[in-house]
């Protein structure tokens, strides 16, 4: 397991300096790796497809008089299931929480620029965008627990 992680690190590296490279082309650069970004997306729907539909794996049953018995797959599954909608919930909630702060605060900053009295309204703003992620971190907390 920890081989695999040391042998992405490469890859992580050649992925960094691929964006600041890309990056400095300006907006066209912003659309390669855009268009990077969806290929990668892709390539993690197939793989998680590929790992779903997979049956259980060998080292997991067991015979009983020439008959063989999944140990364990129900449990496995529904275990799978609540990490899997976890993983959904934290990283759906903290991409909508960042585009959300994104907005409110470049709005915010531009409304405390004319009137530098409406900070503490304008923070109020940005604190309930932001809330976004910790509900979704609060229900991803709620399933690994079911889990």
């Amino acid at each position: 397991m920890t081989a695999v992680w040391v042998a992405g690190l490469p890859l992580i590296a050649g992925a960094v300096l691929l964006a600041r490279v890309v990056t400095q082309r300006g907006r066209s650069g912003m659309y390669i790796l855009a268009g990077i970004g969806v290929l990668l997306m892709v390539g993690a729907v197939v793989l998680l497809v590929a790992a779903l539909t997979a049956g259980p794996a060998a080292a997991g049953t067991a015979t009983a008089a020439g008959v063989k018995i999944a140990a364990g797959t129900a449990a496995t599954s529904v275990n799978g299931s609540a990490l899997l909608g976890a993983a959904i919930a934290v990283a759906g909630s903290t991409i909508g929480a960042g585009i959300a702060v994104a907005y409110a605060g470049a709005a915010a900053l531009a409304v405390m620029s004319e009137r530098p009295e409406l900070f503490g309204r304008a923070m109020v703003i940005v604190g309930l965008a932001e809330g976004i992620a910790i509900y979704g971190l609060i229900i991803g907390i709620i399933l690994i627990g079911k889990a």
